[in-house]
């Protein structure tokens, strides 16, 4: 996908987010399912699109406030810092805000002086009505101008909406086998391997925390633990239940079987973001029973840790060591604690949000992916890739990825334009 029909998209839905011409939106969104790549390409035609569309007049005079306001904000926090006779501790607070408000400011500079260019431009244009050669030159550039504006209100746009403090974490992965048996537990080791492929591909480091086999050599439940830059804010919707229709290897006469599996992403923390108290842990070892070799299975070396004011458990087995182990547990039940406060804390504020495990049963469906058909569907934003394998290599993925991170600015934009 390039970044440059990305952008182009991007601009021109959120203009249509904003005008609330959302069967508009939802037509650019869901585009053709027979040509599902065509608007993410610099094509001649999405290239028209967002020259002939940019935010709306609501949305840019709420921005103009709300920039105001920051460039209020930075005079006074630069007043304090320039006092000759400022106390220390008021100094390293109002530094502290600069920093933060730096690149906005930068962009907001730029945007006044794009806008002086434009003024200037516009001048020229209407004074030369003589000088046909003038007037050209000054419309081309009004017109290059008018793209580095667009360009530069989008940014500030983008830097003001609400941001997930999470979004920056790494993250842990949970897949495990749903309804289907046999079949389900396969599924999940595709799954689990999709997610492992496209860490590679981004370049994350992918470390297996547990995996628990099937009889058949499939995950029964497999974990891993994600690092790398934005990795949660990356992968945060694909939790939920993925669908699989199929003729497994196990069915005799070729009848297509439906199985399910979930997924779960979790923002990674440690006990610097969860207070874990050792009176409120419960930690139980016993032999491993999964793969890991004979060592594994003649040694306590599998942790179990209930959180008692929870309720929460969680099993790592996959090491031969019982401390690394219980490391594991450990992280993986600080990231659930995290997770389950982080949600509590912004329910009201978001939409897409998808973190629940869910029975596993196969009506409860995010994704499907049809075998027979050799596509695969995500019902959320509606689009299809018609390569089931190119997703499940991590080839395709970032297809319905980019969507559901579109979504969701989308979402927040609308929420912004509608705040004030």
């Amino acid at each position: 996908m390039r970044s440059g029909g990305f952008k182009r998209l991007n601009q021109f839905l959120m203009a249509a987010a904003i005008k609330k011409d959302q069967s508009q939106c939802r037509q650019m969104l869901l585009f053709n399912q027979q040509t599902p790549y065509n608007y993410f390409t610099s094509a001649p035609a999405a290239q028209t699109v967002s020259e002939t569309h940019q935010l709306s007049h609501n949305l840019i005079k709420i921005m103009e406030q709300k920039l105001s306001a920051i460039e209020t904000r930075h005079a006074y926090l630069m007043s304090i810092v320039n006092q000759p006779d400022v106390l220390s501790e008021n100094y390293t607070n109002a530094n502290k805000e600069l920093k933060k408000l730096r690149d906005s400011i930068d962009l907001i500079n730029q945007l006044r002086a794009i806008h002086k260019d434009i003024d200037g431009l516009k001048l020229m244009i209407a004074e030369s009505q003589d000088d046909r050669d003038m007037q050209e030159m000054a419309s081309q550039d009004l017109g290059q101008a008018s793209k580095e504006e667009r360009r530069l209100q989008y940014l500030l746009l983008k830097s003001l909406l609400p941001k997930d403090d999470a979004d920056e974490r790494d993250c842990i992965l949970e897949v495990r086998a749903g309804t289907g048996g046999q079949e389900a537990s396969l599924f999940a080791m595709e799954v689990f391997k999709m997610y492992e492929k496209y860490s590679l591909k981004k370049g994350w480091r992918f470390e297996v925390m547990d995996l628990a086999e099937s009889d058949l050599k499939g995950y029964k439940e497999a974990s891993a633990a994600i690092s790398g830059a934005g990795v949660f804010g990356k992968l945060k919707f694909e939790s939920g239940i993925h669908r699989v229709q199929r003729v497994p290897v196990t069915e005799k006469s070729g009848r297509i079987h439906t199985s399910a599996v979930s997924v779960v992403i979790l923002p990674q923390a440690d006990q610097v973001d969860v207070q874990l108290r050792n009176e409120d842990l419960k930690i139980d070892t016993y032999r491993s029973g999964g793969s890991g070799g004979q060592h594994a299975n003649t040694t306590n070396s599998a942790v179990r840790i209930t959180h008692l004011p929870s309720g929460l458990t969680v099993a790592i087995q996959d090491e031969r060591s019982q401390h690394q182990n219980k490391y594991k547990a450990l992280k993986l039940l600080c990231s659930k604690l995290y997770e389950m406060e982080r949600i509590r804390a912004h329910t009201s504020r978001s939409k897409l949000r998808a973190r629940q495990i869910g029975s596993g049963d196969r009506s409860e469906r995010i994704r499907t992916y049809n075998f027979p058909q050799g596509r695969v569907s995500d019902h959320r934003v509606g689009i299809t890739s018609h390569s089931v394998d190119g997703v499940l290599q991590a080839e395709n993925l970032d297809i319905f990825i980019d969507a559901l991170l579109l979504q969701q600015e989308m979402d927040a934009i609308t929420s912004f334009s509608s705040s004030d």
